[in-house]
């Protein structure tokens, strides 16, 4: 009898060298590419080889597939290393934080192909960056509030940089947008249609142009946006300082101001409250200070209670059906989540 020989284990980021590019393909497409800790740390050790190797002018950022540049973070395998006390959650998001800080101080151009979902760490691998391309498949969001979760990878440094409230909108709500919507909130720096990307990919690894020329070349208007018209009413509701007085100015609005207050309350209150506090501590604030921060919450929540409860009711019960401990605003105190954890601080040395 003739044994079948195994299949070749694919690896879960690929990278290669086309012309003089540096190439990373995350590599899970059956997870949407989502993150885990040996992606994030072998992506920051190629990040450091192809910074010292002068073959390497650019480094492109792509997806495999056509449904997901990256869909987030794997928080299933979070839930249950959290829930078994294990450090793989804290050194998870000190591989994830660390490579996050390394592509926003990137010494090469870099781009990133944003065809499909690009949602919490697939966001936090390509906002940092000075190039960030839709394609008229993209869809965006950071919807960690919903699993009692922060928007992390450098969100609370992200978001206050985009106009007005509109950070504090996406990131209370997890709000989706769409391709157009990227590109007028300056969350995508160019729209290609997805047919021409490998186009584009082949001239940025190939031409001796500079990137933003090229880019420049193949950006097109992806249509009509959203975000201009509701922009105003965003800014006006989403200006204070604390949940509930975001809410109570909802209120009191239209029946789109009313749906933004529902879908808040939807919400973890632990993760709002400390998302509000985040985003405001972020205005101004360098990346290292904001993923600080950032480690500092995702390490509390290591040991509360709404994460895990977000992700059985979202992810693995799927009964869509949260009970968020404590319920009420009223009754959050995110203190303790801006400790220092007995892990020690995040840091970038």
């Amino acid at each position: 009898m003739t044994l079948a020989t195994p299949a070749p284990t694919q690896p879960e980021i690929v990278f290669t060298r086309i012309g003089r590019a540096g190439v990373a393909t995350l590599n899970r497409p059956q997870a949407l590419n989502a993150l885990n800790r040996g992606m994030c740390a072998a992506f920051h050790r190629q990040l450091i080889d192809w910074a010292g190797d002068p073959a390497i002018d650019r480094v492109i950022v792509e997806g495999a597939g056509e449904r997901a540049f990256c869909a987030g973070g794997d928080v299933v395998g979070l839930y249950h290393a959290g829930r078994a006390g294990s450090a793989e959650w804290e050194g998870f998001f000190h591989d994830e934080y660390r490579m996050n800080q390394a592509i926003a101080h990137y010494p090469k151009p870099y781009v990133a192909l944003l065809d499909g979902v690009t949602m919490g760490g697939g966001v936090g691998i390509s906002i940092h960056a000075p190039w960030r391309v839709a394609t008229g498949r993209m869809l965006f969001a950071m919807p960690e509030t919903g699993i009692g979760l922060i928007p992390d990878v450098g969100g609370t440094h992200a978001l206050p940089l985009l106009a007005g409230e509109l950070g504090t909108w996406l990131g209370l709500t997890g709000a989706r947008l769409k391709a157009a919507d990227c590109k007028a909130a300056g969350i995508a720096t160019h729209f290609v249609e997805a047919e021409r990307l490998a186009m584009l990919k082949d001239r940025l690894a190939h031409a001796h142009e500079p990137v933003e020329h090229i880019l420049g070349t193949f950006d097109s208007g992806p249509g009509a946006d959203s975000i201009t018209g509701l922009q105003d009413g965003i800014d006006f509701h989403f200006g204070h300082d604390s949940v509930q007085a975001i809410l109570d100015s909802l209120d009191t609005g239209d029946d789109w101001a009313n749906a933004q207050a529902a879908i808040i309350r939807a919400m973890s209150p632990t993760s709002c409250a400390l998302t509000l506090h985040g985003l405001r501590e972020g205005r101004g604030s360098t990346i290292e200070a904001c993923l600080k921060l950032e480690y500092r919450m995702v390490s509390g929540i290591k040991t509360g209670r709404d994460f895990y409860e977000g992700v059985r009711a979202q992810l693995i019960d799927k009964d869509r059906s949260p009970k968020w401990n404590p319920a009420a605003l009223a009754e959050v105190d995110i203190t303790p989540y801006l400790a220092e954890p007995e892990w020690g601080d995040l840091r970038f040395d």
